[in-house]
């Protein structure tokens, strides 16, 4: 069965968060034990708009690092892409520039991470 995880991107402060992390000191990023508990809050009681959510795709690349929707990586033909999710295919897919899809499984699992839409997207612009 797949695990059912989620982080969020704080559009405010531009900083990640991820669900159930732990939430009782200061991170080394920046993120404060507040914004965590923010996230976990969010699950339990509604969404807010001052996040943008991600869900954990189950699968991992051949270092054992966790796939997730928004990520820019670079698959072993040397092309990068992004993690999107299709709602209308609902499935995980790796979107290349100039719109190619190609199935998660086919192109994630040997593929290595470079960044997040949101932390990154120079990446992607470098890309096109």
């Amino acid at each position: 069965m797949r695990e059912i995880k989620f982080r969020a991107w704080n559009k405010e402060k531009e900083i990640m968060v991820y669900q159930n992390e732990d939430d009782s000191e200061e991170y080394w990023d920046g993120v404060l034990s507040s914004d965590v508990e923010m996230v976990n809050s969010t699950f339990r009681y509604g969404p807010s708009s001052e996040y943008i959510w991600m869900q954990y795709t189950g699968l991992k690349n051949e270092t054992g690092r966790e796939i997730w929707e928004g990520d820019i990586r670079k698959d072993s033909l040397g092309r990068i892409f992004k993690v999107v999710f299709y709602d209308d295919l609902a499935a995980f897919y790796g979107e290349y520039p100039g719109g190619l899809i190609q199935s998660l499984a086919d192109c994630g699992p040997d593929s290595e991470y470079l960044g997040t839409v949101y932390e990154n997207p120079d990446l992607l612009e470098a890309a096109e």
